[in-house]
């Protein structure tokens, strides 16, 4: 794993944090590369049932970090070399994702927190849409992430002028889950990430590719797929358990199995 992510496994949940903090964990290919690597192996890892991503330092992430050249860059070789193939390892893990956002969410940056399925920003947390400022368009899943989760009035908005976008404003947009006292963030967060790794794993996991399938589909189509993760899901061992704890008239004990 290269020296710009570090992981650390808490129980069941995988903390994954950006750690460039004199760059405000602005991102290389190294970097990419690594986040890539550590999503994978939450993947493959029965014993992680939750992810926890965030940065190091001040901040979440400054986006690409342009001391690394630009202006005659190949981007499009860049963005499906590196961002592409790691925003569908995240939407694509059948595990829970939880950001917690502290301090400057910029450019591709934003993209990697909207890439997550729950976030969570400090008081202090900003957030902008900086592509526009050095003459760029939102990438790494930007444009198909902020309109389905602020609506296209807003999305344009914020894409067009680059404003920035302080946490109580977020919250209100829908752009993050939750704002808490920055220093209060990675508790809160950790309390989220645990609850949710204590959770059903399989129903959790199918339960988010339904949702991303489900915007690309017809009612029909989704009201199929419904069916048809459903019956998964009610093979799993935690259903069982489930229904026995309902029963029983006392809290499941869910394996993630």
């Amino acid at each position: 794993m290269h020296e710009s992510v570090r992981v650390e496994h808490q129980g069941a949940v995988m903390v994954v944090t950006l750690n460039r903090p004199d760059k405000v964990n602005a991102l290389t290919r190294d970097t990419l590369f690594a986040l890539r690597e550590a999503f994978q192996a939450a993947g493959e890892d029965e014993g992680v049932r939750c992810v926890l991503l965030t940065g190091a330092g001040r901040g979440f992430c400054a986006g690409q970090d342009l001391d690394l050249g630009g202006g005659d860059a190949d981007y499009a070789k860049v963005i499906r070399e590196t961002y592409n193939p790691l925003i569908l390892t995240m939407t694509h893990l059948e595990k829970p994702i939880v950001c917690a956002i502290n301090g400057v969410a910029a450019g591709a940056g934003v993209s990697l927190a909207l890439a997550c399925d729950l976030r969570i920003a400090s008081e202090s947390a900003t957030f902008i849409q900086a592509f526009v400022n050095i003459g760029l368009i939102p990438d790494s899943g930007g444009t198909w992430f902020l309109p389905r989760i602020v609506g296209l009035g807003r999305a344009m908005e914020l894409a067009m002028l680059g404003d920035r976008v302080d946490a109580s404003r977020a919250y209100e947009m829908g752009l993050v889950n939750r704002v808490v006292p920055a220093d209060r963030l990675m508790a809160e967060a950790m309390a989220l990430a645990e609850r949710l790794a204590a959770m059903p794993t399989r129903a959790i996991g199918l339960i988010k590719r339904a949702h991303y399938e489900g915007m690309e589909q017809t009612l029909a189509q989704s009201l199929e797929l419904e069916a048809v993760l459903q019956k998964e899901a009610g093979q799993t061992a935690d259903h069982q358990e489930g229904v026995r704890a309902f029963l029983e008239k006392r809290s499941p004990r869910f394996q993630g199995r």
